[in-house]
């Protein structure tokens, strides 16, 4: 008798298992078919490749302590070469490290990190600021200006700071957590001086962008308490808790740099980079399901998921810093996260290039195509429009050969950066006149500029194709030609000239060459030419 109940017992109790695992591999299967339904054939044509250039701490420029302006100016141009070989198309220059500044101004003294004394400019003097602008447009990458917003004193040991600086004369500003000192994000009157800090900036210099990385309340250290009370007793009385005040503070700095923009200058790119994960599925069943330490919802009291959804941001580059195999927060899991969570928005991944062949933290990091799986991993999903690398001075390192994969693969030709429509969806005009002429080193390329379109939006650069063999069988119109293959791109240019030096004698090339505005919207028509490189020249259509 006891062994029949035994066994219907124990075959019940099978049963159960069978039933419980036949739905966990359901569940999964469904996940994988939803995820595939959200996977969009990639085309790298439109490819955002960004690099975070850091100043803090010198960890990419300038490179060390007191260093002369002639080895500050040729240490920054060696690295944004480098980022132009590696065909990037975005640059995020930290200008404000820690509540000092990369250029002339009167709200924040200049950064000891430019002379090695905080307030004194560097000798002779230049505007490191305006010099990244420049070389960052002069070879057609966009220049985003990147705010640390309430770090103000690096390290309270040894950091110089100003007899005359911010937290000398208004105390009452700031709190100390860990050794440094930020502004305290409860205080209005920190907010205010922190959006003027930008609107001075996207006044004076011709930015593409407004930049945050994943500082807002500090992370969390162990023993370490924040004393913000007296704040919140203050001001935060309304709110339900500690929690939802601090949070809202960050949101109303958020919204009012969004709404700043808007009002100054709209086409200027918004965009914040967190860490990767909001919050975690055990906490929220909106999060990810993931076991990162400190989500930025929870620990930052940043609601990055908000800000997306509300169109305060433009996009969103999650720190993805761990690995494709990591039980804490695995790449792919939170890009599809994020992914999901785009309302819109552009997402580029935010991937470590400094970890690659860590040995300290994931055995997968000294994997060699673990670069390129991230890669391809991105690119199986449709808003995740492209890539910012931490951090700049890994290109110079390249670690794992990771430049190497990217220049024989995945960044093998230009390409053109996403357009936001929701700023701007309206093209230019056309260029015009299109001559080519030999020269004794290649094919020189000329044309007109467009006039200003229907916003009045002049174009900012042009895209210049080229078909190689060109035979009559395409057509006569250049409709007939692939203009979305990127394979035909050679080149993206601010100038109305371009010298093609990759030419053969006594080879047929047909040129095309269309205008492209700041906000990357593509001219629906162009200027074309059939060049044969035997000193033989046949304007307009073939």
């Amino acid at each position: 008798m006891f062994k029949y109940i035994a066994f219907f017992g124990v075959l019940i109790l099978f049963l159960m298992f069978c039933f419980v695992s036949c739905q966990a591999q359901n569940a999964e299967e469904n996940i994988q078919n939803q995820q595939k339904k959200r996977q969009v054939p990639y085309n790298p044509k439109y490819d955002f490749r960004g690099v975070w250039l850091t100043t803090v701490h010198h960890i990419d420029w300038p490179s060390r302590r007191k260093m002369s302006v002639d080895d500050q100016k040729n240490e920054l141009l060696l690295l944004f070469d480098t980022f132009q070989k590696a065909k990037l198309n975005a640059v995020f220059g930290q200008i404000r490290p820690s509540g000092d500044a990369f250029y002339p101004s009167e709200l924040e003294f200049w950064s000891e990190i430019v002379s090695g004394k905080q307030g004194k400019p560097p000798t002779p003097y230049y505007d490191p600021t305006a010099m990244m602008v420049e070389e960052a447009h002069n070879r057609n990458m966009e220049f985003h200006a990147w705010f640390n917003p309430y770090r103000a004193v690096t390290n309270l040991s040894w950091s110089d700071v100003h007899p005359q600086h911010l937290t000398k004369l208004h105390p009452e500003w700031f709190f100390d957590y860990g050794g440094r000192r930020f502004f305290n994000p409860g205080v209005p009157e920190v907010r205010a001086h922190i959006v003027a800090v930008i609107v001075d900036v996207i006044k004076r210099y011709d930015v593409d962008g407004v930049h945050f990385d994943d500082y807002f309340y500090p992370y969390k250290i162990n023993g370490e308490t924040l004393k913000d009370d007296e704040t919140y007793q203050k001001y935060g009385k309304v709110f339900g808790s500690k929690e939802e005040w601090r949070r809202n503070n960050i949101d109303m700095l958020v919204k009012s740099v969004h709404d700043s923009l808007q009002k100054y200058k709209p086409h200027i790119k918004f965009g914040v980079s967190p860490v990767g994960a909001w919050r975690n599925k055990d906490i929220d069943v909106r999060g990810s399901n993931t076991r990162v330490g400190q989500p930025a919802y929870d620990y930052l009291y940043a609601d990055t998921r908000k800000w997306l959804e509300l169109g305060w941001v433009d996009y969103m580059a999650p720190q993805f810093y761990w690995s494709t195999k990591s039980k804490y927060g695995h790449y792919e899991t939170l890009v599809n996260w994020w992914h999901d969570n785009a309302h819109g928005r552009h997402i580029y991944s935010g991937q470590s290039t400094i970890k690659l062949g860590d040995t300290a933290d994931d055995l997968t990091w000294t994997n060699p195509n673990e670069f390129g799986s991230q890669m391809q991993i991105n690119r199986k999903y449709e808003q995740v429009k492209g890539s910012i690398f931490y951090s700049g001075r890994s290109f110079l390192k390249n670690p794992m050969r990771f430049v190497d994969t990217l220049s024989n693969n995945y960044y093998k030709y230009p390409s053109l950066i996403p357009a936001m429509a929701w700023k701007d969806s309206i093209p230019p005009n056309q260029p015009d006149s299109l001559r080519v002429k030999l020269m004794e080193d290649g094919a020189f390329l000329e044309w007109n500029a467009p006039k200003p379109a229907s916003d009045n939006e002049k174009a900012t650069y042009y895209v210049i194709y080229r078909f190689d063999n060109y035979q009559n069988e395409n057509g006569n119109n250049i409709e007939n030609l692939n203009l979305q293959n990127h394979k035909n791109i050679i080149a993206t240019t601010r100038q109305t000239t371009f010298k093609d030096k990759n030419i053969e004698l006594s080879q047929k090339y047909f040129y095309v060459v269309r205008a492209v505005d700041r906000q990357h919207n593509e001219s629906k028509n162009a200027t074309s030419l059939l060049f044969i490189s035997d000193k033989k020249l046949y304007s307009g259509k073939p």
